[in-house]
C-alpha cells in the first residue's frame, strides 16, 4: 500500500513539474515581450525627462501635460504589446511540439 501511495505521489509530482516546463520557443518569445516592455519603458522615461525639463524651463502647463501624458502612452502601448507577444507565447506551449 505504501509503495502505491509512493508511485501516485511520485507520478502527480512528475506531471506538475512537466506541465510548468515551457518550451525553448515560449521562453524567446517571453524574453522578446520583456525586451520589448523594457523598451518602451526607456522610451517613455526619457519622454518624461523631457518634459521635466520642459517645465523647468517654464513651458506651458498644457504643453508639458501634453508631453507626460505621450510617454504615458507610450508605456501603455508597449506593455499592451507585450502583454500580447506572452500570451501569444503561452498559448504556443499548450500546443505540442
Amino acid at each position: 500500500m505504501k509503495s502505491i501511495l509512493k508511485t501516485a505521489l511520485l507520478a502527480s509530482t512528475l506531471a506538475l513539474g512537466l506541465a510548468a516546463c515551457d518550451s525553448k520557443k515560449e521562453n524567446a518569445d517571453e524574453a522578446t515581450a520583456n525586451a520589448v516592455r523594457e523598451s518602451g519603458e526607456a522610451t517613455a522615461a526619457g519622454m518624461d525627462a523631457q518634459a521635466a525639463g520642459a517645465d523647468a524651463m517654464g513651458a506651458p502647463t498644457a504643453k508639458v501635460d501634453t508631453m507626460k501624458n505621450k510617454a504615458e502612452a507610450t508605456r501603455d502601448n508597449a506593455d499592451a504589446k507585450a502583454d500580447k507577444m506572452e500570451n501569444n507565447a503561452d498559448k504556443k506551449d499548450m500546443k505540442p511540439e
